[in-house]
Formats: structure tokens, C-alpha cells, sequence
């Protein structure tokens, strides 16, 4: 066993030391017998997907057969660090894209570089998905499926405040202002955003060109007080200013933005796609557009959700290539499209909102400290810096990208 798989094993161990009697988790049950764990969305959703691909894995490998066990978001990482610590691992595995990045630093998947160009449509996975399966150089997750961000808005305010949807930023920020002057109660906001939600202010700074963070010759660098990065931050100050009546240093989980809407207080609202589901009385006058970019005709990048589908060491890694390579073909990711989800190629997209937004993303740093950096509210401390005028931009970018650098770098 190598030093990664030490420290792996450390981990994992640390992890699932309450969880091992308690789960009941199982890994692989019988030779021969591929054992993939996916999410009760799949079961629910498009049972007929899985179906397929088992059906068409079966085929290719005579004598094999496949159990999918369906897990539930809320207890499945538990469930996979009993499974880790008990060395009875899937053969597949179905994480959450952010949940990558911990798994990956632990040595818990297996390398699949050398698989990628065998698995189709790997030259135009989804950017801000794909970069969720990858860490230190190499793959450890292949992109299921995405979830994407958009501009969730009150069609009838638009309609009266004689605005269209905006195709730039530029548009958006004056009708912004025109959405304004017709709606005059206090606290209402033109366009709902919390003064420290960094999943939108980063999107400002990625349609910039600008990074959170780059790798140098094996350290980490915080770059938010580069010149693009400074621009975009610059972007983010001026339309929150004009639509936003947000507190500056409330964050988008108090109140959640879809109670502000739903209760009146906004003509819109940035988040993800599914914030329609929970806009009270509006439903029949609520629609959807993807954000728009500083460079008018385009859609500002937007950080994705999803899924990735992984290989635990221990697990029977050309087998499990072999299933996921089914699981994510071209016919396999237009039936999950029919169902209403994004797939993980640019090649199928369509014209639905979701789609569009789709198309331009970003992810965070791949880093194994990055959680730290979340935790320690280093980005959020900046924006309410920036908005609050108690930094100057340029101030506060360089403290959070001095902060980033020590932190992603730390052992």
C-alpha cells in the first residue's frame, strides 16, 4: 500500500468509525457480479436508463451480471465510508459533484486517465462538470449529469416596467434600474441577490476571464486580485448596487431568495434552475432566462451541481469503466435528456433555458483544502468588504487571494 493509500485508509477509517454497524452497507456481493451504487433519483426517474445499460453491459461481458443499489443523498457518504473501512467497495459509484474533491484528495478512487478517450464524448464533457472529476492532473470522476443556474423572473413586472429579457449585462442592469423606479416599497429588489452569495459574484468573475485559483508548479495561488478577476468583481459591485436591496453581508440560504420572490419582494431572482418549484402565487407569471454576459449575445458562465460517477479502490475498475461507458453514451445521455436532465456533452444540448446556461461553467478549485476556504467564509468576508465599502475592491481581493494561497497549500 503506497503513502496516498495510507492516508486513504486514515481517512476513511476516521470517517466511518460510527457508521459501520449502523449502515448495513454492502459493496460487492457475488463474483461476477458488478455492483453499482447510484442515487434514488435514477430509480425514480429513469429506471429504463439503468435498464438499458445493464442490458448492454450484460451483452458485452458474457457471465457478468449487474446489482444497482439505490442510495438517498442524505446518508450515502456515510454509507460509503463503512463500505471504504470494510474494503467491500461498489464496483461504481454516484457522488455529488462537490463531494468530489474530499474523496479524491483521500486516495479513494481510482485513476482513470488513461480511460477517458475509451468514454464517449469525453472531448466535450460540460466544463464546470467535468472539472469536478479531476484533481492533481488526473480523472477520478466521469460527469453524469448537470443541474444548471438561471434568472428566474416575474413576467408581469417586466411586461409593466416595459422590459425585455436582456441578452447582456448591460441590458440587465438597466432594467434593473427601470424595474426600480416601478417598484418603489421598501426592500424590494429588482433582482434578488444575497450581498455574500459567491456562487453568483464568482460567475461575474469567471465571464471576466478572471480565476479563484491556478496551480504553479505544484502550489496553489489565489488570483482574485488579478486584473480580470478584479474586473468582474468590479461587474458584480455595479449590479448588485442597482438591483439588489439585499443585506451585504446576508448570505442566500437567510432568506432563501425563492421566499423573497414568492412573497412579492423581487422581479427576479439568480439561482438554480429548479427555484421555480417554490415562487407561491406567481407560478403562471414566472419564467426563466440564462444570465446574461458582460459580452452581449452570451450566457454568463454559472457554477454547475451534478453528479459524477466514480471508482472506489478496491473495485473492479475494467469492469466498472465498461458500465459507465453504457451508462453515459450518446444514447444513454439522450434518454436522460428526455427526462428533462442536462447530459454531460456540450454535443446534445438544446435550446431549453437550463441547456443554454448550461453551456458556459465553472466549478471551484480541486483543491483538498478548498473546503476550509468555504468554511472560513473567505469569500463571503470579501464581498461584504467590497459591497460595504470597508475595503477598496482591489483591497479585499488581495486579502482573500492571500488567504486562498495559504490555505490550499496548507498539509
Amino acid at each position: 500500500m503506497n503513502v496516498r493509500h495510507v492516508a486513504a485508509a486514515a481517512l476513511i477509517a476516521a470517517l466511518a468509525v460510527a457508521s459501520v454497524g449502523a449502515t448495513g452497507a454492502s459493496g460487492r456481493t457475488a463474483d461476477n457480479t458488478l455492483t453499482v451504487w447510484l442515487q434514488v433519483d435514477a430509480q425514480s426517474g429513469w429506471p429504463e436508463v439503468v435498464a438499458a445499460a445493464n442490458a448492454q453491459f450484460r451483452a458485452a461481458n458474457p457471465g457478468w451480471d449487474v446489482e444497482v443499489q439505490y442510495q438517498t443523498w442524505g446518508t450515502h457518504l456515510q454509507r460509503f465510508d463503512a463500505a471504504l473501512a470494510s474494503g467491500n467497495v461498489p464496483d461504481v459509484k454516484e457522488m455529488g459533484n462537490t463531494e468530489m474533491t474530499k474523496y479524491m484528495a483521500a486516495g479513494a478512487f481510482q485513476d482513470l486517465t488513461s480511460e477517458r478517450a475509451s468514454i464517449p464524448n469525453s472531448s466535450t464533457w460540460l466544463a464546470g462538470l467535468a472539472a469536478s472529476g479531476r484533481y492533481g492532473g488526473k480523472l477520478y470522476g466521469v460527469p453524469y449529469y448537470a443541474g444548471s443556474r438561471v434568472v428566474t423572473y416575474r413576467t408581469d413586472l417586466f411586461r409593466q416596467a416595459g422590459v425585455r429579457v436582456p441578452t447582456s449585462l448591460a441590458e440587465f442592469t438597466a432594467a434593473a434600474r427601470r424595474l426600480a423606479t416601478r417598484n418603489t416599497d421598501r426592500g424590494f429588489s429588482p433582482v434578488y441577490i444575497a450581498g455574500t452569495d459567491w456562487y453568483v459574484a464568482m460567475s461575474f468573475v469567471y465571464d471576466y476571464g478572471g480565476k479563484i485559483a491556478i496551480t504553479s508548479k505544484g502550489k496553489w495561488i489565489g488570483t482574485l486580485d488579478r486584473p480580470k478577476a478584479l474586473q468582474g468583481l468590479a461587474a458584480f459591485k455595479r449590479f448588485y448596487t442597482a438591483a439588489s436591496r439585499a443585506a451585504k453581508t446576508t448570505d442566500e440560504t437567510r432568506p432563501n431568495p425563492y421566499d423573497v420572490y414568492a412573497q412579492g419582494n423581487a422581479a427576479a431572482m439568480i439561482g438554480p434552475g429548479w427555484f421555480n418549484c417554490c415562487v407561491g402565487d406567481y407560478k403562471a407569471r414566472t419564467a426563466q432566462f440564462v444570465m446574461p454576459s458582460h459580452t452581449r449575445g452570451q450566457g454568463m458562465p454559472g457554477f454547475l451541481g451534478g453528479s459524477d460517477l466514480a471508482v472506489p479502490i478496491g473495485a473492479n475498475k475494467e469492469k466498472a469503466v465498461a458500465w459507465m461507458r453504457a451508462f453515459t453514451d450518446t444514447a444513454s445521455m439522450t434518454a436522460l435528456r428526455a427526462k428533462g436532465n442536462i447530459p454531460n456533452t456540450t454535443s446534445l444540448l438544446g435550446s431549453s433555458v437550463n441547456e443554454r446556461a448550461a453551456r458556459r461553467s465553472w466549478f471551484v478549485p480541486t483543491a483538498k483544502n478548498w473546503v476550509n476556504v468555504e468554511n472560513g467564509n473567505v469569500l463571503r468576508t470579501m464581498l461584504s468588504r467590497i459591497l460595504a465599502d470597508k475595503m477598496t475592491i482591489k483591497q479585499a481581493a488581495e486579502v482573500a487571494s492571500e488567504n486562498i494561497t495559504f490555505t490550499l497549500n496548507q498539509r
